[in-house]
């Protein structure tokens, strides 16, 4: 698949795409793998992304394995949504965190 561009947002979604199903990261491992420390601008790129499910921003959790937002969402039917989507990855989550978080994060390093 070709590159999706140079703009901060493109190589967050290009650096997104490695993150194989069944995994999750994090914005901030997202933000140190672009070298920096933004990981409000990484949450508000993926709020955005034109290109899910290939970009998958569902596989994005909280540094403490908790769920996050989803669709510029925190609660409700969005949240719903990538919990199912996770779960039918194979994710198990226990009180609202991803179980065997360290397991299954992602680092890119």
């Amino acid at each position: 698949m070709k590159s999706l561009g140079d703009s901060f947002s493109e190589r967050v979604y290009e650096l997104l795409r490695q993150v194989p199903a069944g995994r999750v990261t994090t914005y901030g491992a997202l933000a140190r793998a672009l070298e920096g420390k933004a990981y409000r601008a990484v949450g508000q790129v993926l709020r955005k992304n034109p290109y899910a499910p290939l970009v998958p921003c569902h596989r994005v959790v909280k540094s403490d394995g908790m769920i996050g937002g989803f669709g510029g969402e925190r609660k409700g039917v969005k949240i719903e949504e990538k919990i199912r989507l996770l779960e039918k990855e194979g994710v198990v989550f226990l009180n609202g965190r991803v179980l065997n978080f360290r397991k299954l994060f992602w680092d890119f390093s």
